[in-house]
């Protein structure tokens, strides 16, 4: 029996005894590590004046950035394959911990608390949501994540070094952008005149000044893996302690699960729900009459 406290929420509990399938699987040695790594950032976090904390500092950018400049969402671009779940993990970490509307007092709150979270890995976010980013009418902070060493430094590290150069090139151009002088050169350059290039000169237009992070570790090692999940949940309470809202429960949750209970038994039988909105009543109907 590996008994663990009734206080710790899923998503903070691979600390605790629940990491033990995490421990079968890698190992002990290296499920220390990365509790070594986080307990670093613990420390980090706990010892380091507010101004060069960098969870402190990350957390309030993204205040900024929320509250002040109207971003809605934060995506989340780790440039390693085995980042690949990164965004999908603290989309729970981040939106259940500070999805909320109700301060640590009771009162409803009248400011924009947490974030839509989202990404996805390297260059399969390029060619999927970056013309968004870049071109797009809404405000994305991003944090870029990438090490400097790969695991696999297939053709010599050639591959590796490739998706570095798409980290640095996504985030300078997000900085920079392209003016339309630039544009129209780039354009004059590739033997474009007259009519088509006035068209297509608003279009290669990139504003530039987005906002964005770069985070690096030299390699995606157990320790620094420990280090940047710590990095991110202490991020999300110091958002959560500038927006008085208490990021460690999740009451969200519970009334889809309570509804659930009632729904699921009138699923079987003759007799059509009744006690819904028209909506679901009408859902749950169409549901019995079309199942097999």
């Amino acid at each position: 029996m590996f008994a663990f406290w009734d206080w710790v929420g899923g998503r903070y509990s691979l600390w605790s005894a629940i990491g033990l399938s995490i421990a079968v699987n890698i190992g002990m040695d290296n499920f220390e590590q990365l509790l070594a790594g986080a307990h670093f950032v613990d420390e980090h976090f706990r010892t380091t004046p507010l101004e060069q904390s960098v969870p402190v500092v990350m957390g309030m950018l993204g205040v900024w950035y929320n509250n002040f400049f109207g971003a809605q969402s934060h995506a989340l671009l780790p440039y390693d394959q085995y980042l690949h779940r990164f965004a999908a993990y603290f989309q729970q970490g981040d939106m259940e911990s500070n999805g909320k509307s109700v301060s640590r007092q009771g009162a409803r709150v009248s400011y924009s608390t947490g974030p839509i979270v989202w990404g996805e890995p390297g260059t399969n976010g390029q060619h999927a949501f970056y013309q968004l980013i870049h071109q797009g009418t809404k405000v994305i902070p991003c944090d870029f994540i990438a090490p400097v060493e790969t695991q696999n430094p297939l053709a010599n590290g050639l591959h590796h070094e490739i998706l570095l150069a798409n980290f640095l090139a996504q985030t300078e151009a997000l900085m920079r952008g392209k003016t339309r002088g630039e544009a129209k050169e780039e354009l004059v350059k590739a033997g474009i005149k007259g009519d088509q290039l006035n068209a297509l000169i608003p279009h290669k237009i990139f504003e530039g000044n987005k906002p964005t992070n770069s985070i690096m570790v030299q390699k995606l090692t157990p320790f620094n893996l420990g280090a940047l999940i710590a990095l991110y949940e202490h991020k999300i309470f110091t958002q959560g302690v500038i927006w008085d809202i208490n990021s460690y429960d999740q009451w969200g949750v519970e009334l889809g699960k309570q509804l659930a209970k009632i729904i699921q038994p009138e699923l079987h039988g003759d007799k059509p729900a009744s006690g819904h909105d028209s909506s679901t009543n009408g859902l749950v109907n169409y549901i019995k009459t079309h199942r097999k």
